[in-house]
């Protein structure tokens, strides 16, 4: 792909690897015993929409040791999938697959594709059911965030892992991660847009996102755009996740080309009131509740956040989380000016209380 981790970024994600798949096996160890014991009904650990064999419940996860990568991985092995994680770098791969020998981890493996590559793609992708495509990329620098070319390498590499659903036989679902970025940078005044209202319908303007340099904006945009063009051309189902800025443990040292980028534009979408964040685990647990309901209600795109930066305050905790000043998200206001826009995540608000329980709305805010 090009790009490559910061060596300190490399190691964080690692050792958090290695702390994921130490607590996963526990999991898993404790659940042996309790089915030794006949405490449990061996159909519990199944998930609701996957069958009984391997296959059905083998997915890859593309850039899989990435922040939302892991978070994603963890949250798949304890619903109880096998997951394939893909990786672009060699080196990665026999370091990961001693990691995962000495936690005795049966439930994870790696492989090695190029994400130029589509036949490389397709032989990572074969036997599996399902693929996450998380669209992980890192600034080589660790310095300039998000550039132009580094979108049309994402508009590419996401083309390339469509194509490679498509000609995977074993390949019904996938999941693409988007950006809420794709949704809210439309051009025009407000009493033009047909609603104020920014959902699931919603899409950025391209010419905007260029004539703003809003690189990584642009590069959802396109790659999801194009994403459903190939998905209804190879016959095979998507769903595309748009999250906020994506929070969570250590995030601007972990996630920091994403969040960088992400962040251009951070005052006008605070006066706007579209700035709004995601903790990395709940966006893990949409990321799956909406691939287990996509044989039955689930389809189409999904805004995902769980807080929107509508204070001085709130906007003082995020600058703080990441050591920049607040005005850098904030400006000099000081003075509340009411809103002009809504964000809504009703619509994965809805899926996942009616298919995980409850629990998640108290997560999720509409």
């Amino acid at each position: 792909m090009g790009f490559v981790r910061s060596d300190e970024s490399k190691k964080m994600e690692i050792e958090e690897l290695k702390r994921m798949l130490v607590a996963c096996a526990a999991v898993h160890r404790r659940k042996d015993e309790e089915e030794f014991k006949g405490a449990r009904n061996n159909s519990n650990n199944v998930p609701k929409e996957i069958g009984g064999d391997g296959e059905e419940k083998l997915v890859c996860v593309t850039s899989g040791v990435s922040f939302l990568g892991l978070a994603l991985v963890n949250c798949l092995l304890l619903r109880g999938y096998a997951v394939r994680i893909l990786i672009d770098h060699r080196e990665d791969r026999e370091e990961l697959r001693e990691l995962m020998r000495r936690t005795c981890s049966n439930s994870v493996s790696v492989v090695t594709a190029k994400l130029t590559e589509v036949d490389d793609l397709t032989a990572a992708f074969e036997g599996c059911r399902g693929v996450f495509h998380t669209s992980a990329l890192a600034d080589p620098a660790g310095l300039s965030g998000y550039s132009k070319s580094m979108a049309e390498v994402e508009v590419k590499t996401t083309e390339n892992v469509m194509k490679a659903c498509g000609r995977a036989s074993s390949v019904r679902n996938c999941v693409l991660t988007s950006s809420l970025s794709a949704c809210i940078w439309r051009d025009g005044p407000l009493q033009d847009l047909s609603s104020p209202v920014i959902n699931h319908e919603s899409w950025s303007d391209e010419s905007l996102c260029i004539h703003k340099k809003l690189w990584y904006a642009l590069g959802k945009l396109k790659s999801e755009k194009n994403a459903w063009k190939l998905a209804e051309e190879n016959d095979f189902k998507l769903a595309t996740i748009c999250p906020g800025l994506v929070t969570g443990p250590d995030f601007i040292q972990r996630n920091s080309t994403a969040t960088i980028a992400y962040l251009k534009g951070a005052q006008e979408m605070y006066a706007d009131g579209l700035l709004a964040t995601v903790d990395v685990t709940r966006l893990a647990e949409a990321h799956l509740c909406v691939y287990e309901a996509m044989n039955k209600t689930a389809f189409g795109r999904y805004i995902c956040f769980d807080r929107v930066i509508a204070s001085e305050d709130e906007a003082e905790n995020l600058a703080k989380e990441m050591g920049m000043p607040a005005s850098k998200i904030c400006g000099n206001a000081h003075d509340h000016i009411p809103c002009p826009f809504e964000l809504s995540n009703r619509k994965l608000t809805s899926l996942m209380s009616s298919t995980l329980g409850r629990c998640y709305i108290e997560s999720l805010n509409e």
